[in-house]
């Protein structure tokens, strides 16, 4: 099993390359970061782990640039975010971003994708809180169409770009959707909740699927491979990879019962000493 980090990155907190180098020495897989754009002070969105909203997601490093950092220092590393907030990037831009990390990295980029939890962040991007996984589905699109390998035009309900030389192209192949349906760019991951809705747009656009703290996987996976197969996708080639783990012995024998072959543990946000103290606690489980 492939063991990799995630971390709230600040700018308070050990930096990039410090990190990034860390893991490398160590012999960990990857690392993953997550994204917030601004945190409203006027908020009535509760925070996702309840009681009061921690200081560092108003502080987060932006993932693109810092994963640049990240993969400038590294040469095995993986890089992922967890998660990239796609309802609130210009979809033309957010293209050209993860198709230049993926080819500067040489191919090491994982796209985690999310719809967010926060109403009041999203709505200043002008994101209609009840249409944000249509919106990410539609750009989604729009995305892969830059990412394939011949111009071509996109015509969504909330995007479109004309047929257009986009360069570079991400790295890694084109996996199979269908029969003559080619999947192109990085490796994409969906983050959220099990349900019917997010199941169905894994099996739709994604490669996989980014379970946020890996609870509940016994009974969820069943139904999330069902839903794959209905779908026309090759059961042999859905990732799921838990996120923001708070690891033990049991339950990461667990997930290796359940063919789980990656998992992401979570890391403090906070300075190098107390990183390094937890990564030779972690090192136990490579």
């Amino acid at each position: 099993m492939r063991i990799a980090t995630t971390v709230f990155l600040t700018d308070r907190t050990v930096t990039p390359v410090r990190l990034a180098r860390h893991l490398e020495e160590r012999g960990f897989a990857g690392l993953y970061l997550p994204e917030h754009t601004h945190i409203p002070v006027a908020r009535n969105t509760a925070a996702p782990m309840g009681g009061d909203l921690p200081e560092m997601y108003g502080r987060t490093l932006d993932p693109f640039v810092a994963l640049a950092q990240a993969a400038a220092v590294t040469e095995r590393l993986r890089l992922g975010t967890g998660i990239t907030l796609v309802a609130q990037h210009d979809p033309i831009v957010l293209a050209k971003q993860v198709a230049t990390l993926d080819h500067l990295s040489g191919g090491r980029l994982t796209l985690g994708v999310g719809y967010g939890w926060n109403v009041e962040e999203a709505a200043d991007h002008g994101v209609d809180w009840h249409t944000r996984r249509e919106l990410v589905r539609d750009r989604m699109a729009l995305m892969r169409t830059l990412w394939a390998p011949e111009p071509a035009a996109y015509v969504g309900q909330y995007s479109s770009v004309q047929a257009s030389q986009a360069h570079p192209k991400p790295v890694q192949p084109p996996r199979e959707l269908g029969p003559g349906q080619p999947l192109h760019g990085p490796r994409t991951l969906l983050g959220g909740a099990a349900g019917p809705k997010l199941f169905g747009a894994v099996a739709d656009h994604a490669d996989g699927w980014l379970p946020i703290g890996g609870g509940g996987l016994t009974e969820s996976l069943p139904v999330l491979r069902q839903v794959w197969e209905a779908a026309g996708r090759d059961p042999k080639t859905l990732h799921i990879v838990p996120y923001a783990v708070r690891p033990n012995p049991g339950k990461l024998a667990h997930y290796r019962d359940l063919g789980i072959e990656e998992v992401v543990l979570q890391l403090p946000s906070t300075d190098e000493p107390e990183i390094l103290r937890t990564l030779d606690t972690y090192a136990q489980y490579l």
